[in-house]
């Protein structure tokens, strides 16, 4: 008792909240690196539904792991949610995450898409952007492509200690072992037009400019701007293409947002019924409407103009487990090639 008064008073302090007065399960503690305006409708919905009031606190993955960290036993925070496979893992080699158990998860959650202690609940691709004036889509149907020497000095990338990046190798090395995913990133790396800078954003910005012919971005940075309606987004969208890669082999790449109940949360079962809401029908709609993510749910029909724009797609069912254990050496690798 004298933990769980601490953990109210703690987390009413930061959080501005009268602390121990709301510290039931008709509250939920949240600490996410998810930084979406429209999530904030996702969490609305959420107490509208279950009368459960979510008290949010967000920050960067890892400033928001060593706060948890930190705060102990005695930490507030009942579920932590994040972007990317290599940041759910890290969270999990921590130790930080009890076991997921729950059935409906489990049914609707695709078993590549989850793990023991933790899921996604939403779907991104890695998809390969061109500019059209440059390239043709044929020259860069696969990862491995963009490898090759034909493309020196074409290729945009951001850096490889980002977990996009990491995950992506991590997928490779999975597929085809160590070696060929370093000569892979190798390849990549003599191919580049400039040191890698900026987001994903900023990365197809540069393909359209001219900067260089070609790069990777997660599929809902392209559909933002596909979505957008300011001049400036709809002259990049008419100057790239986009590429579905390795659709006669195993698949774009997939990663995912995703999260789990901490060990030590202090509401369970409002942390439960949580991440079983991420999994309704209801709340995929919003990861792909709002968000122009994937649903995790296969059956949940959405209705996103720029995800139907972008067409259909294989995409790779590498389980998520297998990217979260490759990923130390994928750094490694990196570090080793010295691709910054």
């Amino acid at each position: 008792m004298i933990v769980r008064l601490i953990r109210c008073a703690f987390f009413g302090l930061w959080a501005g909240l009268a602390g121990i007065a709301h510290c039931a399960e008709s509250v939920l503690n949240l600490y996410t690196a998810r930084h979406y305006q429209t999530d904030e409708a996702l969490y609305e919905n959420f107490t509208k539904l279950t009368g459960i009031k979510i008290n949010r606190l967000e920050g960067k993955e890892d400033e928001l792991l060593e706060r948890i960290k930190n705060e102990g036993a005695a930490s507030p925070a009942d579920v932590f949610l994040t972007v990317d496979a290599a940041r759910l893992a890290k969270a999990d080699e921590l130790g930080l995450f009890a076991p997921l158990q729950s059935k409906l998860i489990e049914q609707r959650i695709p078993s590549h898409l989850r793990s023991a202690n933790w899921a996604a609940f939403s779907t991104r691709a890695r998809v390969i952007v061109y500019n059209k004036s440059l390239l043709k889509a044929e020259d860069v149907k696969s990862y491995e492509d963009l490898a090759q020497p034909k493309l020196k000095g074409q290729v945009c990338m951001r850096s490889g200690a980002h977990p996009y990046n990491l995950s992506l190798l991590a997928s490779i090395i999975a597929h085809q072992g160590e070696q060929k995913a370093e000569e892979w990133a190798r390849g990549v790396l003599g191919n580049f037009a400039r040191p890698p800078k900026g987001g994903d954003t900023d990365q197809i910005r540069s393909v359209a400019a001219g900067e260089c012919g070609v790069t990777i971005s997660n599929s809902y940075y392209l559909a933002r701007l596909m979505r957008s309606s300011k001049p400036e987004d709809k002259k990049v969208v008419e100057a790239i293409g986009l590429v579905w890669p390795n659709q006669a082999t195993t698949g774009v790449h997939i990663n995912v947002s995703g999260g789990g109940m901490l060990k030590t949360a202090p509401n369970k079962e409002a942390a439960k019924k949580f991440l079983e809401y991420l999994a309704s029908d209801e709340a995929q709609r919003y990861f792909a409407d709002g968000n122009n993510e994937w649903p995790a749910v296969p059956s949940v029909k959405i209705d996103n103009p720029a995800l139907a724009a972008m067409g259909t797609f294989k995409a790779d069912t590498l389980p998520i487990t297998a990217l979260a254990k490759n990923v130390s050496l994928a750094q490694k690798i990196y570090d080793r090639i010295g691709w910054k």
